[in-house]
């Protein structure tokens, strides 16, 4: 199946007549919603020149438009903001590599994103959907809105960090709340920085979440011992604490790591179909 913007982007092949050759390529413009450079044109038939300097006749051209990716894409997301009555709208689309990403802005926009930015999330997951209906080569969509997602970011390594933090001081396995593959990254690179704890990924979309845990191992007088064979501060005549694995059963059946969730992927990793 073709989603319907799509399909009318792809069959842009169309003849104009117009007074002039111009103006039957600013009307193909005007109705493709892209420049006259990019368009293809071919001229059909040009107007006469009659006795005394009259014209006679209309100017023909067939014009084709074939859209790029990027063009589907930022197409898609302005029929979605239009439909949601977003002002002012712009959105400036940039190459990165084996995509692009755009900023979107308009009045009331940022607002709506959330503060976790499940607006954007939802518009690149879309859009990615979208364009790569197109062919089986696979073009990636990053969406952003006034530097949300550098402030996302930063807000997620200092929640790992923190987490991280105080599972290293007590020992006991953290779970995280769930989160999509891209801001998993996120955590999972911030924990790697740290010694003494780990982090791993389980459970099924949209429900998986990080896992971190201590790799110090745990003596019963409620030491700890790290790398080195050194045992930290633990008090004999206190009784050992209870180590609780918060981890479910459901959560046990998927264990096995997820190509997603590698630290090397590009953002959201890539859609198959």
């Amino acid at each position: 199946m073709v989603y319907p913007q799509v399909e009318r982007m792809i069959e842009m092949k169309k003849v104009f007549t117009a007074s002039t050759v111009e103006e039957a390529k600013l009307a193909a413009s005007n109705e493709f919603g892209a420049d006259v450079e990019k368009i293809s044109f071919t001229v059909i038939e040009e107007p006469k020149k009659g006795l005394f300097g009259k014209i006679k006749g209309e100017a023909k051209v067939e014009a084709e438009y074939v859209p790029s990716k990027s063009d589907i894409a930022r197409s898609y997301m302005m029929s979605i903001l239009d439909a949601m009555d977003i002002e002012n709208v712009s959105i400036e689309v940039s190459e990165i590599e084996n995509g692009a990403q755009f900023e979107i802005n308009g009045d009331g926009f940022e607002e709506l994103i959330g503060k976790k930015g499940e607006l954007l999330d939802a518009m690149q997951y879309l859009s990615s959907l979208v364009c790569n209906k197109v062919d089986r080569e696979y073009f990636r969509i990053s969406t952003d809105c006034n530097g949300f997602r550098e402030r996302r970011k930063h807000q997620l390594e200092q929640l790992a960090i923190k987490i991280a933090n105080n599972v290293k001081k007590n020992g006991r396995t953290s779970a995280l709340e769930p989160m999509n593959p891209y801001e998993r990254r996120i955590i999972h690179a911030a924990v790697s920085e740290i010694e003494g704890v780990t982090s791993r990924s389980t459970g099924e979309e949209p429900y998986r979440k990080v896992i971190i845990s201590s790799t110090e191992k745990k003596f019963k007088d409620g030491g700890y011992r790290g790398k080195g064979g050194k045992r930290n501060s633990g008090r004999r005549d206190r009784k050992p604490k209870a180590h609780f694995d918060i981890t479910t059963s459901f959560e046990k059946d998927y264990k096995k790591p997820k190509p997603e969730d590698n630290l090397d992927a590009g953002l959201y990793g890539k859609i198959e179909f």
